[in-house]
């Protein structure tokens, strides 16, 4: 490894570090605004030039020149700062003197460079450069007159995101950052452009004009908008959410977030559900507290615990299950089930509904075979980072389920019905030879194959087809379930699933139509068929008016994500926790609150008095819950059920990315995403998507 000098320090580091990164090494940072540690070195903005001896008199772009054997580096010399300011000027020039409305102020990388480089005054006579705004859709708002050509956006939206919707046209003053065609940049992680932006060029258009950061308080939470469990900054100001971003972290997100988890964030102050209600004469009308618990005290009352059944939605905390599942189980009543789509999950072994190789472990892959699973929407950010692998080389993958949608990076389209999963299971299939002859095979099990009728023995195959192609050894683990609920793991992880004799989902739904179920509680549960309920007493509590709430007899409002402290557990088994960042409205409560404080008005009162005496609790029914932010690898053993497959094809899990649950249901900027990305592209393309 060479060895060199940087400000009179001596460094040893592998052949091929840029000097920017041994500076970063030791601590002594170059200014740059074109570099970035993730994307392509491009060397545009000539910010990080630095003093290099031996060599050209002439200052070095840092971030473009490798290390040598007994370099020298000044980082701070006359002849680097002198140079420094000369770009500087120049970057200037044609920069127009926007701070004051600039949505970028007070987090602007030039505003920043600019107070050590930048002169007090200019020496350019000439008419400033103007340029016009690009469309670039309903999140990224333009004010291209500011660009600087680093080529960041460009070079993530290419490498990262896989969609090569943007470029540079034109050359010297007369070059422009564009989408092609000026059409809306069509990717599920088009916000990450604003973050990279080091001007104020490309900013987020729902948060344009809002607010200023030091205006902001900042906490570190979680998203829960998919199962992936993205590490989050959420800033607010009086209690309100006004914008959510990424958070590092190499094993779950990277520093990425998807558009969803970002932007709608405004549901979240859309059809919030306030105060109890309670149906009078068909009609739902404000209540107290003690009216709503009463009303369901009168309807319990001698009702037999076979006849009581509880459903979990998809963003359901452990805290409020596991305090549900006990009353539930003081009630009587093992008809319970946290997979509302119908997820043929097998809740016995835990290998079974893991993502066992870890997102990090998506890095070690060679091999993918992925089966009713459409990453890019149901985990975006996941499936950027197997776009990564793949640009790494020796990477091969494939697909069972629907052909043609783009997934960023080559599928082989192997077919599009169970059966091709059948043949690669019993190594008839040429690709069940490129599983065997990879050194760490991975297949991905999503809920497009799951949520059939013979979900269960679909899951009996892939755990076949891991057991043949070798994908299960000492240190690796290749079987993953992809899912899209961030409460589902820690819901499995809590058995609440139906108990001896117990009915699931599907089996409560039919037992409300039918009239063997005549109390159903649904926590945050609204993507059930609520038609089919029959005249089954329904309990909603969750955070939105959506379709559980409009079914419902009595409502009790909880707390959203933003607005209360709770673990969830993600794709690949983490339990990881929110963090109270704004003020729920009216008489919400939090979820296990409110069914604690149920509990005592039902006489089946429970022991958990504190959040603390709940956590623990969770961690007594399973002690993965006990330790955060961990991922424990979970023991390999059988699990779905051997049996026939439908011939059907594969449907994918989600239609509309941009609208899953309520909050995101609920947001104006989801809806206008919809509209451009979803209905617009139907329109384009006449299809239905």
């Amino acid at each position: 490894m060479p060895k060199l000098t940087i400000d009179g320090i001596e460094v040893e580091v592998p052949a091929g570090t840029t000097v920017l990164q041994a500076a970063e090494i030791l601590g002594i940072e170059i200014p740059r605004f074109c570099y970035h540690e993730r994307l392509s070195i491009a060397g545009n903005c000539r910010m990080c030039l630095v003093e290099v001896k031996p060599g050209p008199p002439k200052p070095a772009a840092s971030c473009a020149m490798p290390v040598a054997e007994g370099m020298e580096v000044k980082t701070d010399s006359e002849m680097a700062r002198k140079a420094r300011k000369g770009v500087m000027e120049f970057l200037l020039i044609n920069h127009p003197l926007d701070c004051p409305i600039c949505d970028q102020g007070g987090e602007c990388d030039l505003q920043d460079e600019a107070m050590t480089f930048g002169n007090d005054h200019s020496r350019y006579g000439e008419m400033k450069r103007s340029v016009t705004e690009k469309e670039m859709g309903p999140l990224v708002k333009t004010a291209m007159t500011r660009c600087i050509h680093c080529t960041r956006c460009v070079r993530f939206t290419t490498e990262v995101a896989g969609v090569p919707d943007m470029g540079m046209l034109g050359r010297g003053e007369h070059a422009e950052i564009t989408t092609y065609l000026e059409q809306a940049l069509d990717s599920e992680l088009s916000g990450n452009v604003v973050d990279l932006c080091p001007v104020g060029a490309l900013t987020s258009r729902p948060y344009a004009f809002t607010a200023r950061p030091w205006e902001l308080r900042k906490t570190e939470s979680i998203d829960v908008l998919d199962a992936l469990g993205t590490n989050v900054r959420i800033d607010v100001r009086s209690g309100q959410v006004l914008r959510i971003l990424p958070r590092l972290n190499e094993a779950v997100n990277e520093e990425w977030l998807a558009d969803k988890a970002r932007h709608a964030m405004d549901g979240l102050r859309h059809q919030r559900l306030d105060t109890p209600y309670v149906r009078k004469n068909g009609q739902l009308v404000p209540a107290s507290w003690e009216e709503a618990f009463s009303a369901i005290r009168a309807k319990v009352a001698g009702l037999d615990g076979s006849k009581i059944a509880a459903i979990v939605g998809d963003q359901a905390d452990c805290e409020a299950m596991t305090t549900l599942k006990d009353l539930m189980t003081a009630l009587g009543s093992g008809n319970l089930d946290c997979r509302q789509d119908g997820a043929k999950l097998d809740p016995s072994t835990r290998a079974g509904y893991l993502f066992n190789s870890s997102i990090e472990g998506i890095d070690r892959a060679d091999a993918l075979l992925l089966v009713g699973s459409d990453p890019r929407w149901e985990a975006p950010v996941l499936n950027a980072r197997i776009r990564k692998r793949y640009l790494a080389g020796g990477f091969k993958a494939g697909r069972i389920g629907p052909a043609g949608r783009d997934l960023t990076y080559p599928v082989e389209d192997l077919g599009v019905d169970p059966s091709v999963l059948i043949e690669i299971a019993e190594g008839r299939h040429p690709f069940a030879d490129v599983l065997k002859g990879a050194k760490a095979p991975m297949i991905i099990v999503g809920m497009g194959a799951l949520t059939r009728t013979d979900g269960a023995a679909i899951l009996a195959a892939a755990r076949k087809v891991a057991d043949t192609t070798g994908m299960v050894t000492e240190d690796w683990n290749g079987f993953n379930v992809l899912h899209t609920a961030a409460g589902r793991v820690g819901g499995l992880d809590l058995g609440f699933v139906p108990g001896v004799g117990g009915m699931d989902t599907q089996g409560i739904v039919a037992g409300c139509a039918s009239g063997a179920v005549e109390l159903l509680y649904l926590l945050g549960a609204d993507e059930i068929d609520t038609n089919a309920l029959g005249k089954a007493f329904v309990i909603y509590q969750g955070s939105h008016g959506d379709a559980g709430a409009h079914r419902a007899d009595v409502i009790l409002p909880g707390l959203a994500y933003t607005e209360k402290e709770a673990t969830y557990v993600n794709t690949e088994g983490r339990p990881q926790r929110t963090k109270v960042a704004g003020f729920g409205p009216g008489e919400a409560k939090e979820d296990w609150k409110i069914i604690r404080a149920l509990s005592g008005a039902l006489d089946k009162t429970l022991p958990l008095d504190s959040v603390t005496q709940v956590r623990a609790r969770m961690a007594e029914i399973n002690p993965v819950l006990g330790t955060l932010n961990a991922v424990t690898p979970a023991s390999w053993g059988a699990f779905g059920a051997e049996g026939p497959v439908d011939t059907a094809a594969f449907k994918t899990a989600i239609s509309n990315y941009y609208m899953t649950c309520p909050i995101s249901r609920a947001s104006p900027t989801m809806a206008e995403c919809t509209r451009v990305f979803i209905n617009g592209n139907q329109e384009r393309t006449g299809t239905d998507g």
